[in-house]
């Protein structure tokens, strides 16, 4: 299968199931969720066969953090960039683990008693002895961070809260809900709570992040440990909107690989909105770009690609990946390849990892390949 693209000819299309479409077949440290994430296979694909160790390997819509941290795994120096703070609170711990030890002692001096006013309104989510350590972890952070004190230990127990605010399983804070990557409205919680009869149970908050703190480090050896907290000592993280880093050389960047906002498709301002509050982040001022229109997509992605293009070295690639949208009808990676050739790139091929799996499907218990992304569609370009 090949796509014709104006004045250049035909593109390649390679379709298969390049890597494997079964869960928590990673790193254990990639086990943040985190909404539209993609594998740490994807990235991996790439970092592995366009790269060496030791180069910089860059995401400038790094969500979760997966391409930096397979690329740090990989002996890689990893940068990244969103214009949501939330994401770097999500991944710079990760690039520094912890002993488990070390986070079992801190959660014993940090003191869960909180004396001021809950936000009630949360109570829908938390039993309320549960909502009250969690604001006391919320205050302890922000005050932390404003003396400028946050420190690894701190920013490592922050990520691991941050994950566990909502969940679907008893290893999370709050009574049943979503999957953790999505936090519902607090109406829409209300309903949940009605449909099924239940009441937000007494959570252990110490606990909770003890074990998931095991369950992060589970494949961190001494050698893991050592060689991410040399390479994090390189890493450059940026908060701000794709299209201007400065900060990043041009010329610098081996290889980009990224997974940009689907158009209109995925909220992650709504979705993000309960992580954000714990964080101290407004979420109305966060400028995430949503495109309604596909013009105006492209539009905004070109300016992205103008920039990627100055930071990469000659001979350095781009993968975007893209998936597909509306049920099909659209393919981004149709509105990519023109906008990656009008800023200099040269478009090499199209991949498309189509699996038999997916975890949305499981989750919202629709058959494979009706709801959701199901495919990962990824524009491979060239400087």
């Amino acid at each position: 299968m090949d796509i014709p693209f104006s004045g250049s000819g035909i593109l390649p299309v390679a379709v298969n199931e390049f890597w494997t479409s079964k869960q928590r077949a990673a790193h254990s440290l990639h086990e943040i969720s985190y909404r539209a994430c993609f594998k740490p296979q994807l990235p991996r694909f790439f970092i592995e066969r366009l790269t060496e160790e030791g180069d910089l390997i860059y995401d400038p819509f790094m969500g979760r953090g997966t391409t930096p941290l397979e690329a740090a795994l990989l002996g890689r120096v990893p940068a990244g960039n969103d214009v949501n703070p939330l994401s770097r609170a999500l991944v710079e711990p990760r690039l520094d683990p912890p002993e488990p030890n070390q986070i079992d002692m801190r959660l014993k001096r940090i003191s869960l008693d909180f004396t001021g006013d809950i936000p009630s309104d949360l109570l829908v989510f938390y039993h309320h002895e549960t909502l009250k350590e969690i604001c006391a972890l919320r205050d302890y952070f922000l005050k932390r961070e404003k003396s400028g004190k946050l420190d690894s230990i701190d920013r490592w127990i922050r990520m691991v809260s941050i994950n566990r605010l909502t969940g679907h399983s008893p290893g999370f804070f709050s009574v049943y809900t979503l999957p953790p990557n999505q936090a519902v409205s607090v109406e829409s919680q209300r309903k949940i709570n009605r449909q099924r009869k239940q009441v937000p149970p007494r959570r252990d908050v110490r606990a909770l992040i003890s074990r998931k703190t095991r369950g992060l480090l589970s494949d961190v050896t001494p050698e893991v440990r050592c060689r991410l907290q040399l390479i994090s000592r390189r890493s450059r993280w940026f908060t701000g909107p794709a299209a201007k880093t400065p900060a990043l050389k041009s010329g610098s960047v081996a290889l980009v690989v990224t997974s940009p906002p689907f158009l209109d498709v995925v909220q992650y301002s709504t979705d993000n909105w309960l992580r954000c509050w714990f964080c101290g982040i407004d979420p109305d001022r966060v400028a995430i770009t949503h495109m309604a229109s596909i013009d105006g997509w492209q539009k905004s992605m070109m300016a992205v690609f103008v920039e990627l293009h100055r930071i990469l070295k000659p001979g350095g690639h781009v993968a975007f990946e893209v998936g597909e949208v509306r049920g099909g009808r659209v393919k981004l990676e149709e509105t990519v390849i023109p906008a990656g050739i009008r800023s200099g790139f040269e478009p090499i091929l199209v991949l498309i990892n189509d699996q038999q799996f997916t975890k949305t499907a499981n989750c919202w218990g629709v058959s494979n390949n009706t709801r959701g992304t199901n495919t990962n569609r990824i524009v491979v370009f060239r400087k």
